[in-house]
């Protein structure tokens, strides 16, 4: 029998005075579920979280909790009044339906001490990762009977994660968690939420499920609508068209990264033979950085040592004898703890921040792009159109042609009518979608991203990893996203403390296995008694066939269309300009015409290998699903 709820809500309704966000919800949480809450971005995700923490009064419907539960909820951007000290603020008792105004001073001691936190600092003065560890520090004093998470990974470096991975696992009471971190989800969820649309769906399987999950309901949906005959007729035209063909001469694009660390590999397993082929011209075109035994140390006030002699005790090395060849499309991550060095080494090999000793060499004539994550380059006052188009008028140039705006706005999922709203009143979400929006826009062949994944939802990190996929350039990113590197990176540069920075082909899960002490070291914990999750493994090395995420699948089912509505298009325009007399007529008209028709061509080209490549990654994933069918089949028999 399924255990009593310590929270519900029934019949709930809330609109804000416009039409629903939802209405006739009914949520019901016990005691030991761990459930992620997944949803498109602006489906209402922060607002259920309120409504659960009694934060937010419903329009229509009930909230009940059960009596004497306690609530405690980790806000995305938890408000931090500067003259406070972090002591003072931890110690301040956030849970609903505690008496209490504080913690007791030795809860709130051992917490500081277990976060790493200095209770005197004033909380203005923290760094995003501090103010993260200050606000888990708060709700882990006195750990509550149900426990809100909204991103709470953000700004936390792995092993961090790893940690609050763990809690999570322990906890007594239940959890419901909103977060864009794939692996944290899979690693701690037995119960997933799926908010669309108004509507919400439950599975009592964790996140690691739900893309087959989401695939059958979908599918389900489909056929109750009478949308699987049309996809068929469109597959069907598309095999008179010759895809096949194509499709082969294509499989080479859906196996580039792999092809990139293989690749990778082999240069980091011969340094020898990597400095013989400097001097090669081609190798010289290619390079973007080459840095041989660089160090970097600082000295106990923090001090830029500047290569002197500092072998002191409070001397801290941040990079010693570090050596790395960075060559054109490559796609390099960089890892380790909050405070490592991490911005200190990005800043060393482009070229911002002169080494202790060895030697930097950057590639000439390179253009940069650098994402930061202090949205630098974001003025609060300026608008989000005067963000994207410095210059003035309605147009964006994105990668080499021009885009209206509001156009390009909604591509990185706003309202197109934000376009005038100024950039103080953005969310850290939103603010981090417009930075990302204005550095890809920007002509480069070096882009940097620093942390980009903080505060992104899901479908801005799906619309991101396509991005920079398509990117032509090479890519160096720091990240604490495990998931994100792996489907991005193809070497990983990791800080390892102490001076010790080393270089690992391929992703996240690859550096673990990699590493000497294998992949006994990563944070794998038993699963709770009763609890029907596996403990998180060690990832395998070779990685199953990725099914499409929900935008992917959107994606696919929409293309044909526009293939189709872009070839009418293209037919009308060749058959305007076919006409002899139009160019002595209305000079001006052939060549908007001329320049339509070769754009239409190119988008044309652009969405048929878009389609191409989506539809080859679904029969590869559907074929990977049959074949581990298969095998289960047999080993039961």
């Amino acid at each position: 029998m399924a255990p009593p709820p310590l929270l519900s809500l029934r019949d709930a309704a809330i609109g804000f005075g416009g039409p629903p966000l939802f209405a006739g919800l009914t949520l019901h949480i016990a005691r030991g579920d761990i459930a992620c809450l997944v949803g498109r971005n602006g489906c209402g995700k922060s607002t259920l979280m309120k409504l659960i923490a009694g934060e937010l009064e419903l329009d229509a419907g009930e909230r009940y909790a059960e009596p004497g539960l306690t609530v405690a909820y980790l806000a995305q951007e938890p408000a931090m009044t500067a003259g406070t000290s972090v002591f003072d603020w931890v110690s301040a008792d956030i849970a609903l339906g505690r008496p209490q105004a504080t913690h007791p001073r030795h809860a709130v001691e051992a917490a500081l001490s277990l976060f790493e936190l200095d209770g005197k600092r004033d909380v203005a003065g923290l760094s995003g990762g501090e103010q993260r560890r200050a606000a888990l520090a708060q709700v882990f004093v006195d750990p509550p009977g149900l426990l809100l998470l909204d991103e709470p990974t953000n700004h936390l470096d792995i092993a961090t994660i790893q940690w609050l991975e763990g809690a999570v696992q322990s906890f007594r009471g239940a959890a419901l968690v909103v977060s864009h971190d794939r692996t944290f989800l899979a690693n701690v969820t037995n119960s997933i939420l799926w908010l669309e649309k108004g509507r919400l769906r439950r599975t009592g399987q964790g996140f690691g499920a739900f893309d087959d999950w989401c695939e059958r309901v979908l599918e389900e949906e489909a056929r109750e609508a009478h949308r699987l005959d049309s996809r068929l007729r469109d597959e069907a035209r598309w095999l008179l068209r010759g895809v096949t063909a194509r499709r082969r001469r294509n499989q080479g694009r859906l196996r580039k990264l792999e092809e990139m660390r293989a690749a990778r590999a082999a240069l980091l397993a011969d340094t020898g033979r990597i400095r013989a082929k400097i001097e090669d011209g081609e190798v010289r075109s290619k390079l973007v950085v080459e840095a041989r035994d660089i160090a970097k140390r600082f000295g106990p006030d923090g001090a830029d040592s500047g290569g002197a002699d500092s072998d002191g005790a409070d001397t801290r090395t941040i990079v010693e004898g570090f050596t790395t060849r960075i060559l054109r499309g490559d796609r390099i991550g960089i890892i380790g703890p909050n405070g490592a060095g991490k911005t200190t080494l990005l800043k060393m090999l482009i070229g911002e921040l002169k080494p202790d000793s060895g030697h930097v060499r950057v590639g000439k004539a390179l253009t940069l792009a650098y994402f930061d994550q202090q949205r630098s380059l974001l003025d609060p006052k300026a608008t989000l159109k005067s963000t994207l188009c410095e210059s003035g008028g309605d147009l964006v140039r994105v990668g080499g042609s021009m885009r209206h705006v509001r156009g390009y706005l909604k591509d990185w999922l706003f309202d197109p009518r934000e376009a005038e709203a100024r950039v103080a009143t953005l969310s850290g979400g939103q603010g981090n979608r417009l930075m990302l929006a204005k550095v890809l826009a920007t002509p480069s062949d070096l882009l940097i991203l620093d942390e980009p994944t903080n505060d992104l939802d899901m479908d801005t990190l799906d619309l991101l990893q396509g991005l920079l996929a398509d990117y032509a350039g090479t890519l160096i990113v720091v990240s604490h996203d495990r998931d994100f590197l792996d489907k991005t990176v193809s070497s990983t540069i990791v800080l390892e403390g102490d001076g010790r920075v080393k270089e690992y082909a391929g992703g996240y899960a690859d550096y673990l296995i990699q590493r000497p002490d294998g992949p006994a070291r990563a944070a794998v914990r038993p699963a709770r008694k009763g609890d029907s999750r596996a403990a998180p493994e060690a990832p395998p090395r070779a990685r199953p066939a990725t099914r499409l995420s929900y935008k992917d699948r959107r994606a696919l089912d929409l293309l044909p269309d526009e293939i189709a509505a872009l070839e009418r298009e293209i037919a009308a325009l060749e058959a305007e300009l076919s006409d002899r007399g139009l160019y002595g007529a209305d000079p001006d008209r052939f060549a908007r015409a001329a320049a339509r028709l070769e754009a239409a061509k190119a988008e044309l080209s652009a969405a048929e290998d878009r389609w191409l490549i989506l539809e080859t990654r679904r029969e590869e994933a559907e074929a990977a699903q049959r074949n581990r069918g298969g095998a289960a089949g047999a080993t039961a028999a």
